[in-house]
């Protein structure tokens, strides 16, 4: 089950368990039973601190974590590997007493939640924003005598996730009614429970000094700025909704440099630890609302707080375009999907759209073609734009089909959910219906610059914040990096070095105010 190496990195992990565990273990004859058994019985095997038994769980495969004598408040139904083995590593250490590295304030908070929570999720194992969310909510239960979870593979019970119509990941439940759907971090499942909570943030945030340099955005460009501001010793903060921003997103990274192959979420991971390794000051679930500039750079927050600093870089970055066409708002999450890793698995053996033909929407049907029955890739343009060597493989595959020029008009549902697709040809004007089970929208970005609007900041009419060779903007001190501003290729690498120039802008700026 596990590879000599995997092995070898669990053993190191289990060394951090400073009191006994108990793995409570439901299988049956299944093949994916006896998987589970060799899983459990590999892991129990590497420490005298983990014991294992059998035990009738709700579902079945399952296994449950807990301090050896109490009753399991974290479980897992399934096989939890694949993204989910880092969840299933961190649960075992933290039932074993190895502290969370979360803020103490906010592991205080989860300590002091009053009420019964009893949360499900629903994963898929190919999912990277899945983990975030099971390893919150593990961490949660783990505080809290009266919360529990268990983290559910979608793929293996399929028939719960039919009967609950879950259709995208992660889906989360408390107390049997659904909770929310997508990411989230430990933050704002806190802040979802603990109705309180915002405003006493708002608060704190209020009475924080000023800073020299504010990085607003937590992704690629933001981290680079903050780092190389925070490494001229000035006062830096960095305030984002999460950290690590669209990266979080991108399941494979083949071009970043040096670096052959990695994951969004390491790759996030590893630049919040960089980050943190500087002392900037890291605020995250804040989103901003608002930019003034008056005797400083004030950055209003939708929470009703107001952060001010010297300087600011801001570095939003950008989201998934939307179609715009009727029935995609309706059947978001029941049909109509925007991360094909995460969500693909839902709809094996179907029928699938991918609307957008450059390098996202191809490496989505070439994944997609793997799992599902067939996909039919719409461009709207006459020719597509993917790299050749991404087209010639998706031409190669038997199950997918290519279209171009070719208008999405409607997304079609029975109500419930996706079971169509409507387009119409810019050659012939012809309108045509497509029968299939998911449409996957690939059509590019939009800048996260919407709350600038009201601002003097210049931007073009895409919404993308016009600099120049340093960073800056039209308003003095403010500057701005990454794929929320007018630099033509959105790509990690050039973020990050953007980040970092914006940085240095405004160092200078800083320096050459001092002396004026």
């Amino acid at each position: 089950m596990l590879d000599a190496n995997l092995k070898k990195q669990l053993d190191t992990y289990l060394q951090n368990i400073v009191k006994p565990i108990e793995i409570r273990v439901s299988t049956n004859s299944s093949e994916k039973s006896k998987e589970l058994e060799t899983l459990v019985d590999e892991i129990s095997g590497l420490s005298n601190k983990i014991s294992a038994q059998q035990s009738q769980g709700k579902r079945t495969p399952s296994m449950a974590l807990a301090p050896a004598g109490e009753e399991p408040r974290v479980s897992f139904a399934g096989i939890p590997l694949g993204h989910e083995f880092t969840s299933l590593v961190l649960a075992l250490l933290q039932a074993g007493g190895h502290p969370s590295k979360a803020a103490p304030e906010l592991l205080e908070q989860i300590r002091n939640l009053k009420g019964e929570f009893h949360f499900e999720t629903y994963i898929s194992l190919s999912c990277q924003n899945c983990p975030d969310v099971v390893q919150a909510l593990n961490l949660m239960a783990t505080l809290n005598p009266n919360i529990t979870h268990e983290m559910i593979d979608g793929g293996l019970f399929q028939e719960e996730v039919e009967k609950r119509n879950v259709m995208a990941v992660p889906a989360i439940y408390l107390n049997g009614e659904h909770f929310s759907q997508g990411r989230m971090t430990l933050e704002e499942i806190v802040g979802k429970l603990d109705t309180g909570a915002a405003e006493r943030k708002a608060e704190a945030l209020n009475e924080k000094a000023p800073y020299d340099l504010l990085v607003v955005g937590g992704g690629p460009a933001g981290a680079a700025a903050a780092i190389y501001a925070a490494r001229k010793g000035i006062r830096t903060g960095l305030v984002a909704e999460r950290f690590g921003g669209q990266v979080m997103d991108t399941v494979g990274i083949e071009n970043f440099i040096s670096m052959p192959f990695t994951e969004g979420p390491k790759l996030a991971a590893s630049l919040e630890q960089h980050v943190k390794e500087y002392g900037v000051d890291i605020i995250t679930d804040q989103r901003a609302a608002n930019l003034q500039r008056n005797e400083m750079v004030d950055i209003e927050l939708q929470s009703g707080a107001t952060l001010s600093s010297r300087t600011v870089v801001l570095a939003t970055g950008a989201r998934w375009r939307e179609l715009g066409v009727p029935g995609e708002a309706e059947y978001r999450t029941r049909g109509v999907a925007y991360c094909p890793h995460c969500d693909g698995p839902f709809f094996k053996g179907k029928r699938v759209a991918v609307i957008g033909g450059g390098n996202s929407g191809i490496e989505a049907a070439i994944d997609l073609a793997g799992i599902v029955e067939h996909v039919t890739v719409l461009e709207f343009a006459d020719t597509l734009r993917a790299d050749e060597v991404l087209l010639r493989k998706a031409k190669l595959m038997h199950n997918i089909d290519i279209i171009a020029n070719a208008q999405t008009t409607e997304v079609l549902g029975d109500g419930d959910k996706v079971n169509g697709l409507g387009y119409t040809d810019r050659a012939t004007g012809e309108s045509i219906k497509l029968e299939l089970a998911g449409v996957f929208v690939q059509i590019g970005l939009v800048p996260n610059t919407d709350f600038l609007k009201e601002t003097n900041v210049e931007m073009n009419r895409m919404g993308e914040i016009i600099i120049d060779e340093r960073g800056a903007t039209s308003i003095p001190g403010v500057y701005a990096a990454g794929d929320a501003t007018t630099v033509p290729f959105k790509q990690i690498v050039i973020s990050m070095g953007a980040g970092a120039t914006a940085a240095l802008g405004a160092f200078d700026y800083l320096i050459r105010s001092s002396v004026e």
